[in-house]
C-alpha cells in the first residue's frame, strides 16, 4: 500500500471514481502514514479528524448513489497553515495568534471543498511566512524528508515535505519570495506560482486583512504536473465580487511536444551565483532538450538590467511585507532607515528603505516595474519559456541563529560562503513582473538531494509552463520518493 501514498492526486481521484479504493480508506491510509512518519518531519501540524472522517464517509456514500462532488471527490488534502479553514487555527507562526481559530474558509479552501477535497490538516510555516526555512515557536521545526538535518524550504515548507513523504494527496501554498518554488525544489516535488492576480487570495491574509498583497500569489504544490493543472483550474478565477465583470481565459499551452517550444536558458547571474553542481544538473536537462528538437538559446535575455530588476524587487517586496509588521517593529525600522548612508546598497539597507518606503517612492518603483514588464513581454514574443534555477543550491542545514535574521545567514556555494538571501534574485526575476513559473524535478546532487528547474512563462502563460513540466515528467524525470519514506 505504500506506493498508493505517492500516486498523483489525479491518479488517486481516478481510483476513487473507479471504486478501486474508498475515500475513507484512502484517508485512513494517509493518517496512518502521518502517525508513523510525521513525528520525524513535523510537516503536518494541525489536523481535523472529527471533520475529515465524516466527510470521507459522506463522499463514499455519495459515490455509492452515483453522485460526484467534482474532480477531487474524496481526495485527502492539506493546506498551508496561513489559509483559513473554519474551526482550525491560523497563526502564521505568531505565538500571539496561537488561539486564533478561523470562523470561515479562505476562498481557495472553499473551492477545493467544492471540487470534492477532504481537507484533514494544515502544514507548517515560518513566522510571518518570511523565511526559506519553516519553524516557529508554536509548532517547531519542519525537516526535509531527504535529510532531516536540512531545511525543506519556506514558507510552504511543511506543504512540500508532506507531499514528498507521502502524507497527503495535494497541497495549497503561497509565494511572494519563492515560498512555493523553493520548497518544491528542496523537496523534489512540483509547484506552480501563478500569474499575479488569477487566483484570489481572500482568506490567506494576516490580521483579517482582505486586500491582496502586491507580488504575493497563492498556488498548488503536488507530485505531478498534471496535478498542478488540475488544482490551478480549481482555485483560479475571479473573486465572486469581481466575477460580475470579468472571466479568466488563460492561453492554451504553446504545444504538446518539445519541438513546439522556443526556449531560453539562464543558468547563472552575478546577483546570485549558482552552485556548479546545480548548473550541471540543469545543463544536462538542456542538453536532453536540444536532442529532442527544442529550439534553445543560452544567450537570449530580455533587454533588462538584472541588477536593476533585483533592486526594484527588493524595494517593492519589502514594502509589501511591511504591512505584516507590528507598529513598534516598523518604528524601529524607520529609525534604522534614517541612519543609513545614502550610498549603502547592502541588503539590509535596501530592506530598510523598502519597509519604510513612502507612497511617492512606491509609485516610482511601480513605474519601474511596469517598464520591466513591457520588456519581458517583448522577450516572450520570440521565446515561449525561460528555464532558470530556483535557488543557488540544494537544501541546506537548519540555521536558526541570528535571532531569526534571514539576511545574516550563509551557505556554501562553489566552496565559498554566500548569503542565503541572495536566492531572492531567482524568486524576484519573474515574481516582480507578475509572471508565472512552474518548478519541476530536474535531478539529484551527488549527496542525493533534489534539484528543480524553474520554468518561467509570459503573463497568463501558466498552462505552457505546466504543460512543459508535464513533458519533462514523462520524458525526462518525474517525482521520486525520498528513500526513507518510500
Amino acid at each position: 500500500m505504500t506506493e498508493l501514498a505517492f500516486r498523483s492526486a489525479t491518479a488517486l481521484a481516478a481510483a476513487i471514481r473507479a471504486r478501486e479504493i474508498g475515500c475513507r480508506e484512502l484517508l485512513e491510509h494517509y493518517l496512518e502514514r502521518v502517525e508513523r512518519h510525521n513525528p520525524a518531519l513535523n510537516a503536518i501540524i494541525v489536523t481535523d479528524l472529527r471533520g475529515a472522517r465524516p466527510r470521507a464517509d459522506e463522499a463514499d456514500a455519495a459515490l455509492a448513489h452515483g453522485e460526484s462532488w467534482g474532480p477531487l471527490h474524496g481526495l485527502p488534502t492539506t493546506v498551508k497553515e496561513s489559509f483559513d479553514v473554519m474551526g482550525m487555527p491560523t497563526t502564521w507562526g505568531l505565538i500571539e495568534l496561537k488561539g486564533n481559530i478561523a470562523a470561515a474558509n479562505a476562498l481557495a479552501v472553499d473551492r477545493l471543498l467544492a471540487a470534492g477535497a477532504v481537507i484533514f490538516g494544515k502544514t507548517n510555516v515560518p513566522v510571518l511566512l518570511a523565511d526559506s526555512q519553516s519553524y516557529n515557536l508554536i509548532y517547531g521545526t519542519t525537516n526535509n524528508p531527504w535529510d532531516l538535518s536540512l531545511t525543506p524550504g519556506g514558507s510552504s515548507g511543511g506543504a512540500a515535505a508532506a507531499l514528498a513523504a507521502g502524507l497527503t494527496g495535494l497541497e495549497l501554498g503561497s509565494d511572494i519570495g519563492g515560498s512555493i518554488r523553493n520548497p518544491a525544489h528542496y523537496c523534489g516535488v512540483y509547484g506552480h506560482k501563478p500569474t499575479y492576480g488569477i487566483a484570489p487570495p481572500r482568506g490567506q491574509a494576516l490580521y483579517g486583512n482582505v486586500a491582496a498583497s502586491d507580488i504575493s500569489v497563492i498556488g498548488p504544490l503536488a507530485r505531478s504536473a498534471e496535478d498542478l493543472a488540475l488544482a490551478l483550474d480549481i482555485i483560479a478565477g475571479p473573486d465572486p465580487i469581481e466575477a460580475a465583470g470579468w472571466r479568466l481565459n488563460l492561453a492554451p499551452p504553446r504545444g504538446n511536444n518539445f519541438s513546439d517550444y522556443r526556449i531560453a536558458v539562464m543558468l547563472d547571474d552575478p546577483n546570485c551565483e549558482v552552485d556548479r553542481e546545480v548548473q550541471d544538473i540543469l545543463q544536462r536537462l538542456v542538453d536532453f532538450l536540444a536532442g529532442r528538437g527544442v529550439r534553445i538559446s543560452d544567450r537570449a535575455r530580455p533587454n533588462i538590467d538584472t541588477t536593476e530588476l533585483h533592486a526594484v524587487y527588493i524595494r517593492l517586496l519589502r514594502a509589501a511585507t511591511s504591512r505584516r509588521l507590528a507598529q513598534d517593529a516598523f518604528e524601529r525600522h524607520v529609525e534604522d532607515a534614517r541612519g543609513l548612508d545614502p550610498t549603502d546598497q547592502s541588503y539590509f539597507a535596501r530592506m530598510m528603505r523598502g519597509v519604510t518606503l513612502t507612497h511617492r517612492d512606491w509609485l516610482a518603483g511601480n513605474e519601474e516595474r511596469h517598464r520591466l514588464r513591457l520588456k519581458w513581454a517583448e522577450f516572450f514574443r520570440d521565446y515561449d519559456l525561460l528555464l532558470c534555477p530556483v535557488t543557488a543550491g540544494a537544501a541546506y542545514p537548519h540555521d536558526h541563529d541570528h535571532e531569526g535574521e534571514r539576511w545574516k545567514r550563509m551557505i556554501q556555494i562553489n566552496g565559498k560562503p554566500a548569503p542565503t538571501i541572495n536566492d531572492l534574485f531567482w524568486a524576484g526575476l519573474c515574481g516582480l513582473v507578475y509572471l508565472p513559473a512552474t518548478v519541476a524535478p530536474a535531478g539529484l546532487t551527488a549527496k542525493g538531494l533534489p534539484v528543480g528547474v524553474q520554468i518561467v512563462g509570459p503573463q497568463y502563460g501558466d498552462k505552457s509552463c505546466i504543460a512543459f513540466a508535464a513533458l519533462l515528467e514523462h520524458a525526462y524525470r518525474g517525482f521520486v520518493a525520498p528513500p526513507c519514506f518510500a
